[in-house]
């Protein structure tokens, strides 16, 4: 039987009406909410709160006219010599819904005329009281609701008349366009559907209502009936049981489910994804005009007992997908920061209401994109008797869940079934309420009261792993959520032969917005014959699995934070901190002028009687030598532990330098590179010129740009210069290699643009007010990585030439 609450578990102290994404209600407003001027505000909220649930309660009725619509004939019939249902049959299915039709029509007549003439002094409070009273006819209907479904599915099979009735589509008013119903069953779950929508309604009346309006004791007193009511409904309901039964007679019950990105005639589809204790359901989202209320349309279901993971023939391709180049991905998250930083000021801003909610619909399109474009790691289930369904996922973590609770269902003795055209219908709509996870995973569905998420860099130490049977071949992976999804950002190194692996590895991961950490321990597959196979893809055995939350209190701490993942009995022993954005791009000269780090970079040439920092040629010698085929090389975290012992061995000028470089993970090595760069008193294109580089490469004739930005290059001190143009050719080089490396020039402008221009902190705040982190991560950032683009894609440039001929890049118009 369908649930009234929306609460994936439900107890007697949990029946409080539920909000959109669970959270349970109060019955009073905030302390304060309504106080001085606010009052007028929340009367006129009110107003709105009452049209709207008045032009659903409109809907409503309509819906049960049409569901009474054929109980007239067919009780008509019913004495007659050729009766299509008997009049215990018609009683049945249409139980009390005459009595509730009536009752809604009497509470929308009464609550009309007061919406139409509203002003503050108008009372409806009696209504909802009167309205919340009748609800015993609710629990009747309720309790009667699975024999009627049941005994509509026997006569739609048994008559033919009663199943043409059944199948009539009718069309029932909207408020923008027509709804299409078949009858009976379909409808039948709409009074379901309304005690939870009356509630909330009372809820968000009671939040507009100043504790001294006569109305507020009366609509207080509607939501405690409409509570007490909905407790003694879901006591005696299991929250996850459906109408419909599994073939052996056991209830079906709503396991898990998620938005998925299928890929159907090669293109990406936004699915929501149902997991049954027998079936797995495939839907898509339909949006109705009433609000923000969404239906599902079935795309298709397997059974779990024909319901596998391989291909009987390895070589069975996938179906072909475009993947998007991963700047673009990169792009449209700057662009989604942008818009976060623009709707915050907007907030701010003396009547930017209306512009706040255009910048909203804008960012909600570009996060769906997003959402729809980012995952690549492939998912596919097979219908043993049929044909293959193919998903792509953001992370292995999520593949990972899934297909274990797949097979845990599996164990059981399940058999096949086929749902008739009622009983999918049925199990469809039944979705709505069912659904654990109701919002598509967007940072745009989030209220403004909710955590943002952290912008910053997050420290993490993998210590060590207890737990194993046996010894294998061990390594961890991290992973953070960013932008609605999640995204894997380090990896330990394999430890080889052990039941206690103690890795003691430390990386730094890139935030942005990101609320949860995920670790995943691995055993390392090098024996071919024992791989799991996904799609000819090669999968690792994932040991264990497991996820904290990045809880800003804790982590932003300067200390350490210590804690212990427990995965299927293994205990993975981590430590983390956090660092924000505008701490960790300081740009602070270090105290001792003695090394590399943090020293000028003139400083470090005139001393070493150099034109390029000796740092800067043997990391770009090690990875070209290396590591130019690596896959993310430059994107990819090197171990901290790592990082931290070259820059010690370079700021104190070991001799063993060489050996070190030829030793050291080649991640670590581009590490190094980058945080050279980063912790430079000043950037390396210099404090002074940087607005000028803002100014250049926002011009728009390309002749102007092409003068304007080969003039900066010139401007710069000649080791700036020597550095950048060196730094420039190797990119390039890397870049070469994107086929095999995966890195694009644009990737390289990403990650390299801000630590190349980004200004010294005193440079940065002059005459500028950043208002939060994520406005600090999308100041310039859009502009630092076209500048750096703009110079990657030039043809070559040459130190001698650029000096010699002032003139030469403007000649040619």
């Amino acid at each position: 039987m369908p649930y009234i609450d929306e609460s994936p578990t439900m107890s007697p102290q949990l029946c409080a009406p539920q909000g959109p994404d669970g959270e349970t209600v109060s019955p009073t407003p905030p302390e304060g909410l309504l106080a001085g001027g606010e009052i007028e505000k929340g009367l006129e909220m009110k107003k709105l709160v009452l049209s709207g649930f008045l032009a659903s309660e409109e809907i409503y009725i309509n819906q049960l006219e049409a569901l009474l619509l054929p109980m007239r004939p067919l009780k008509a019939t019913a004495t007659t010599s050729q009766p299509v249902l008997t009049i215990q049959q018609v009683e049945t299915i249409f139980y009390k819904i005459q009595d509730i039709f009536e009752i809604h029509k009497e509470f929308y007549d009464s609550l009309l005329p007061n919406i139409q003439q509203w002003d503050e002094k108008v009372t409806v409070g009696h209504l909802f009281q009167k309205l919340a009273s009748q609800l015993g006819v609710y629990k009747a209907f309720v309790d009667n609701y699975k024999v009627a479904l049941e005994t509509a599915e026997k006569c739609s099979q048994a008559n033919s008349q009663f199943q043409k009735i059944s199948e009539v589509r009718l069309c029932v008013s909207d408020i923008d366009s027509p709804l299409s119903y078949s009858l009976p069953t379909a409808l039948l779950y709409k009074p379901i559907d309304r005690v939870t929508r009356s509630t909330l309604v009372l809820h968000d009346l009671l939040k507009h209502t100043p504790k001294d309006h006569p109305d507020f004791p009366l609509l207080q007193d509607a939501l405690r009936i409409s509570q007490n009511f909905l407790s003694s409904i879901n006591e005696e309901i299991d929250p996850r049981r459906t109408a419909v039964t599994t073939p052996k007679g056991e209830a079906r019950q709503l396991v898990k489910d998620g938005f998925l990105v299928e890929v159907s005639e090669s293109s990406r589809k936004l699915r929501h994804v149902f997991l049954f204790t027998d079936l797995l359901l495939c839907a898509k989202m339909k949006k109705t005009a009433v609000g923000r209320h969404q239906q599902y349309e079935c795309k298709w279901y397997i059974p779990l007992a024909d319901l596998t993971f391989q291909t009987l023939d390895d070589s069975d391709c996938c179906p072909s997908i475009h993947v998007l180049p991963e700047h673009e991905i990169e792009e449209m998250k700057i662009k989604i920061s942008v818009l976060k930083s623009e709707i915050q000021k907007e907030k701010k801003a003396p009547k930017g209401q209306s512009r706040v909610e255009r910048l909203r619909k804008k960012m909600n399109e570009q996060e769906s994109w997003l959402l729809l474009h980012s995952p690549t790691i492939p998912f596919r289930v097979h219908n043993k008797h049929g044909k293959s369904y193919y998903f792509l996922l953001s992370s292995d973590y999520e593949r990972s869940e899934w297909r274990e609770s797949i097979q845990k269902l599996q164990k059981k003795d399940l058999q096949s079934c086929v749902l008739s055209s009622v009983e999918l219908q049925v199990l469809t709509s039944s979705c709505f309420k069912l659904r654990t996870v109701h919002n598509i995973p967007v940072t745009s569905n989030k209220d403004d009261e909710e955590t943002p998420g952290l912008y910053g860099f997050l420290h993490v130490i993998v210590h060590s792993a207890k737990g194993f049977k046996e010894s294998a071949n061990l390594y961890c992976t991290l992973e953070v959520d960013s932008f609605g999804y999640f995204v894997s950002k380090a990896k330990t190194r394999v430890f080889r032969d052990t039941s206690e692996p103690q890795w003691n590895e430390e990386f730094e991961i890139e935030l942005e917005g990101s609320q949860y950490l995920r670790i995943l321990c691995y055993e390392n597959c090098y024996d071919k014959s024992m791989l799991n196979k996904d799609d000819n893809e090669i999968v690792d055995k994932i040991m264990g699995k497991g996820q904290v939350q990045l809880d800003p209190q804790t982590v932003q701490s300067k200390n350490w934070h210590m804690d212990v993942i427990e995965m299927n009995g293994i205990k993975v022993e981590f430590s983390m901190k956090f660092t924000s954005r505008d701490l960790s791009l300081k740009r602070t000269p270090s105290k001792k002028q003695s090394g590399v780090f943090g020293v000028k970079i003139n400083v470090v040439t005139k001393r070493e009687r150099s034109k390029v920092p000796y740092i800067v040629r043997q990391c770009i010698e090690e990875v070209e030598k290396r590591g130019i085929d690596e896959v993310g090389i430059y994107r990819i975290s090197g171990v901290a532990t790592d990082i931290q012992a070259l820059k010690t061995a370079f700021d104190t000028n070991t001799k063993d330098i060489l050996m070190m470089l030829s030793d050291m993970d080649i991640n670590a090595i581009a590490g190094t590179l980058k945080l050279y760069f980063r912790e430079l008193p000043e950037p390396l294109l210099t404090d002074r010129l940087y607005p000028a580089f803002m100014e250049g490469i926002a011009l728009s004739d390309p002749a102007a740009k092409e003068n304007c930005m080969m003039h900066l290059l010139r401007s710069l001190p000649d080791p700036n210069l020597m550095t950048f143009l060196t730094l420039l050719e190797h990119l390039k080089r890397v870049a070469e290699k994107e086929p095999i490396n995966k890195m694009s020039l644009h990737n390289l402008a990403t990650v390299f643009g801000p630590t190349l221009l980004r200004p010294s902190e005193s440079e940065t705040t002059k005459g500028q007010q950043i208002t939060s982190a994520s406005d600090i991560w999308s100041h310039d950032v859009m502009a630092q990585v076209q500048v750096l683009l703009y110079y990657l894609q030039h043809p070559p440039i040459s130190f001698a030439e650029l000096k010699r001929n002032t003139l030469y890049f403007s000649t040619d118009v």
